[in-house]
């Protein structure tokens, strides 16, 4: 497979987990910004990194959480983001 064809496919997936994510939890991560703006993020993606940075040196005991679940997680929070800055800055 062609890495665009890939690259196509990981964001689908992003979007499949984005969507699910937020049929379950609504809309937090907004609600979370609203009120604690960029730091709240920051935290979000410290501890997705930190889940990651475990991952790479030990086994996980919560096997439905991969280092691809994490990467995707670190994804989807970074594209989230960038969402709430560009709706709060009107762009």
């Amino acid at each position: 497979m062609e890495k665009i064809d890939q690259h196509k496919k990981i964001c689908g997936k992003l979007n499949e987990i984005y969507t699910a994510k937020n049929k379950d939890y609504g809309d937090s991560f907004t609600k979370g910004f609203q009120e604690y703006g960029l730091t709240m993020p920051a935290i979000r993606l410290e501890d997705k990194l930190r889940r990651y940075k475990q991952l790479i040196k030990q086994d996980a005991e919560v096997k439905d959480e991969s280092i691809i679940d994490t990467l995707l997680d670190l994804a989807n929070y970074a594209i989230m983001t960038i969402i709430e800055i560009e709706n709060r800055d009107g762009e």
